[in-house]
């Protein structure tokens, strides 16, 4: 049985660190819990207050500085839940690239300063964006229906990629952003640092995390801002790939993490090789534009999105993790479905009216 944990969760008040700190409480497991944040995102003040009636201790700090991560008491494990989770920033003109790199891998460095210090396992929570740009838009796709699917006729498949889904193997060649060189960054120092401080470290690249009461905007929550904004007329847009809306991503609820948290805080030692894996909701939960649109208008009642047929930096058509070395290692699989995940957002988005003014103001 897992003993009780002092478990410190950064980024706690963002839509991933306060699932995660609810889940814990929820789990009963009598974990003690504490969070940092700098409560500079709109909609983080509504986390802050719920998670301090559950009990978890809060933090103000930013990762950037080194003197309020070292003011923190000591714990057993981190979670790195903090990032600028934006595959535009530092491209976007909302934040410069020095910001993106100090935030994203300075920040990790300082959290992995402090591990080295009290000893503490560090959990990274990285993404699929750390997978080569290049190497993704050249998969063979095709059209199939409302949403693209991978060809599996065209011959030989790239190197880590199959029906499933895009599989660790797969390349991180460059370019992969601003916004994944510092996560596949942050990969690599937590790895390098496990292995030379004798720490516990875990890397989980995640696929688009959703759920209700996540920050309503498109370049970080597609799923939540997609459904707040139909249910409130505000304007939709298909981006890119002829304005289709044919572009796939796959969902995968925070919570759903809490599992393998569980495992990785008790496992012996294992080679470096598995102490990265994919966690996803893989191809059962993977679903385009357009199809989300469609799953809107079955709820809510049909409405125009616009075209713009000019395609974005970094946007890509297809992109669905293979969740299948998690299972093979950890027994892992998501217990959401994806229609759970967006019967909870649309839940949410109907019962809070002002959440995109609140989580994304204008």
């Amino acid at each position: 049985m897992l003993r009780p944990m002092r478990i410190l969760i950064s980024g706690v008040c963002g839509f991933v660190g306060s699932t995660i700190a609810r889940a814990f409480v929820e789990s009963g497991a009598g974990h003690e819990l504490s969070g940092l944040d700098n409560f500079i995102r709109p909609g983080s003040e509504s986390n802050r207050r719920e998670l301090g009636r559950l009990g978890v201790k809060l933090y103000h700090g930013d990762l950037r500085a080194s003197s309020d991560i070292d003011a923190l008491p000591a714990v057993d494990w981190v979670i790195d839940a903090a990032a600028n989770p934006s595959v535009l920033a530092g491209t976007d003109g909302q934040s410069s690239s020095r910001q993106l790199v100090e935030h994203n891998l300075g920040g990790t460095v300082n959290l992995l300063e402090y591990c080295k210090r009290h000893h503490a396992g560090f959990v990274l929570l990285s993404t699929s964006r750390v997978y080569s740009i290049p190497a993704l838009a050249d998969l063979p796709l095709i059209a199939n229906g409302s949403a693209f699917r991978l060809d599996e006729r065209a011959g030989s498949l790239p190197a880590g990629v199959s029906a499933a889904g895009i599989a660790e193997s797969f390349s991180t060649q460059a370019p992969v952003s601003l916004y994944g060189a510092t996560k596949l960054a942050s990969e690599a120092l937590a790895l390098e640092y496990g292995e030379t401080f004798g720490l516990s470290v875990f890397v989980n690249r995640c696929g688009v995390l959703a759920g209700a009461g996540q920050f309503g905007r498109p370049d970080q929550g597609i799923f939540a801002y997609w459904l707040n904004s139909w249910l409130r007329q505000r304007p939709l847009k298909y981006i890119g790939f002829g304005g289709t809306g044919r572009q796939v991503r796959d969902c995968l609820h925070p919570r759903d993490l809490l599992p393998v948290l569980q495992q990785q805080f008790t496992a012996s030692a294992l080679p470096a090789a598995d102490r990265i894996a994919n966690f996803s909701g893989g191809a059962d939960s993977a679903m385009s534009l357009a199809e989300l649109s469609d799953w809107c208008a079955t709820r809510w009642g049909t409405r125009p999105v616009a075209v713009d047929p000019v395609l974005r930096r970094f946007d890509l058509p297809w992109i669905v993790l293979d969740a299948s070395k998690a299972a093979r290692l950890w027994q892992w699989r998501p217990a959401t479905s994806r229609e759970a995940i967006l019967h909870e957002i649309a839940a949410h988005a109907e019962a809070h009216p002002d959440w995109l003014e609140i989580s994304a103001p204008l």
